[in-house]
Parts: C-alpha cells; structure tokens; sequence
C-alpha cells in the first residue's frame, strides 16, 4: 500500500531560526563553495529570531521535515525582494523550488507589487530564468572578480496614467 506524504508550505516562526540557517549553509555549501567561503558568509546565510520578527518567511515541510523555504519584505512601494530561496541539497533539482516559488507568487498576486527582485547566486541564475526573471544588473560579491546577477521579474505592467 502507498503512503501518502503530508505536505505544507506555512509561515515560519522565530523557533525556526536555527534550522532556517542550517538549511541555508547546506543548501549554499552544494554549490562548492569551500568551508572557508561559507564561513566568510555565515552572517548573512543566518536567520535571526528577529529576521524573522521582521520579514515574511515561509517553510515548506513533508512529514515534519524541512525541505525548503522563502523569505521576502517590501523593498518600496512597487518592488518587493525576495531574499532567499534554499532547498536542501538532496531535494535540488526536484521541483520543490519551483514549488516554493509559485507559493510566494501567489500570495503577493493581488498586492500592489509591480515587481520582485532579487540578488541570485550565479548558480541559481538559470533557475531564475526559467522562471521568468531577467537580468537586470550585477552585484560585487565578497569573491574576486565575481557578481551576483541583480534579477527582476515584472508581475503587474505599469499603469499608463492614461496616456497611449
């Protein structure tokens, strides 16, 4: 007989903290990053209770296990950012991003959004593209000679003020 899975992608809380970084550090150490880069990063691959407190994140979750997750907050009035995306390294690859990503497409549809941005990992830049988004400039990383694509993905077209 087959087991069905329980599936849930709901709102994080501030006892996720630690799991959420430990995902994180996993999830960006699958792309070879060597220990020492990884460590260099820990401050901003970390999620603080108060990070938490302070944007929206959300988890996705089959039979009590963390799989992945998002978090986001408004950037201005028309741009929301996506600040992170990570799958656990095992799940990469099998549409549990994808997955996550629809969720959180769905929750901002009916706000006043015109469109996310995000900084993406160079590794995750097709990814992106494949859902939809562009590149839209480029970011110094903390790595010689290398950039985070600054990517864009339009939700709502600008409103014309009436003029054609």
């Amino acid at each position: 007989m087959a087991t069905s899975k329980k599936m849930k992608i709901e709102k994080s809380n501030r006892t996720d903290a630690k799991d959420l970084t430990e995902l994180t550090i996993r999830s960006k150490s699958h792309w070879n990053y060597g220990e020492k880069q990884i460590e260099e990063w820990r401050e901003e691959l970390t999620i603080t209770e108060n990070y938490i407190d302070q944007n929206q994140i959300y988890k996705l979750v089959i039979d009590n296990l963390l799989i992945g997750f998002y978090a986001y907050h408004p950037e201005n009035k028309t741009d929301i950012k996506l600040n992170y995306l990570f799958v656990e390294p095992k799940y990469i690859g099998k549409g549990y991003g994808k997955m996550l990503m629809s969720d959180f497409l769905q929750r901002i549809e009916n706000s006043e959004f015109e469109r996310v941005i995000l900084d993406a990992d160079p590794n995750a830049e097709n990814f992106y593209s494949r859902l939809g988004f562009s590149v839209v400039g480029k970011l110094k990383s903390s790595i010689k000679d290398r950039f985070l694509p600054i990517m864009e993905l339009k939700i709502k077209p600008v409103a014309n003020n009436g003029y054609s």
